[in-house]
């Protein structure tokens, strides 16, 4: 692992380093010249999320999906990962100005396929396992998530992700995946300056005394989990309506994720609308 983890950055380094030579060389040996002394303020940055997967696999062999010609990530972090000259290493595996095929059928405040602006990050982890109580899901460990949050805090910054746009794989393609599941610590990373977490005063507010199970309409749950970013389209099943709602449990209600249209589900996203108001990106 650590042979490869210096090979992979050495050889990404060289052809960064080469890639920008060549744009110089290019630029002079042109049959015009450009003029960028003023610079549009109509602009953004391409890249606007940033999605959270575990691999479901361990790590050499999630190293041998993920550079394959069928699926790809950014970046891929071991559970336990090694350390070179006191530091802990992480694998890049696509540079973050490239398009890596890791978000799928996915969707989010109303963009679709969002491979083109993402980046995404795999997690080794099992994932789970199925049980006669249903799916047992794995923990991340501490070293792991601490390396994880040091990488998402440099991704959010350089591209200025906003909040509601540091998603799970889960949050953007609820009908298909799981990941990373209600174990991953996103009120740690929100914590760390990474991601969205609702606020629990504002929570108690929108509960107003309600018994947190309290059954409200789903019709009505659906629609704010659609203005929160949510995919939610009309006909939807009962089952796919489910999973939406689970899908949001998992990332923000990991006690009760069963997918049930509840006052405190309700209170939380109320709460996420008000901290983190939508800003058309």
């Amino acid at each position: 692992m650590r042979r490869l983890g210096i090979r992979s950055g050495v050889i990404a380094a060289l052809l960064l380093a080469l890639t920008g030579c060549q744009s110089g060389d290019q630029a002079k040996n042109l049959p015009y010249r450009l003029e960028t002394t003023r610079q549009a303020q109509g602009m953004d940055q391409r890249v606007r999320f940033l999605v959270i997967h575990y691999t479901a696999e361990d790590f050499h062999n999630a190293l041998n999906t993920l550079t394959d010609e069928h699926v790809s990530a950014h970046y891929l972090i071991p559970a336990q990962p090694p350390r070179e000259n006191g530091k802990p290493v992480a694998w890049q595996l696509v540079p973050e100005n490239m398009r890596a095929w890791h978000a799928g059928a996915s969707g989010w405040r109303g963009r679709t396929n969002l491979n083109d602006t993402s980046i995404g990050i795999e997690l080794e982890n099992k994932g789970y396992s199925t049980t006669l109580l249903g799916k047992k899901f794995y923990p991340f460990p501490p070293a792991q998530i601490d390396l994880l949050a040091d990488l998402s805090k440099g991704i959010v910054a350089r591209y200025q992700i906003e909040p509601r746009n540091v998603v799970a794989h889960s949050d953007i393609a609820p009908q298909r995946k799981d990941d990373p599941g209600p174990l991953f610590p996103w009120q740690l990373m929100a914590e760390r300056g990474i991601g969205a977490w609702p606020d629990a005063a504002r929570v108690s507010h929108f509960l107003a005394g309600r018994n947190p199970q309290q059954p409200v309409d789903q019709a009505h749950l659906l629609t704010l989990l659609k203005q929160y970013g949510y995919t939610v389209t009309e006909n939807m099943t009962p089952e796919q309506a489910r999973r939406v709602i689970s899908a949001f449990q998992m990332h923000f209600r990991q006690s009760d994720y069963r997918g049930n249209a509840d006052a405190q589900s309700e209170a939380i996203v109320l709460a996420l609308l008000q901290q983190f108001p939508d800003s058309n990106n």
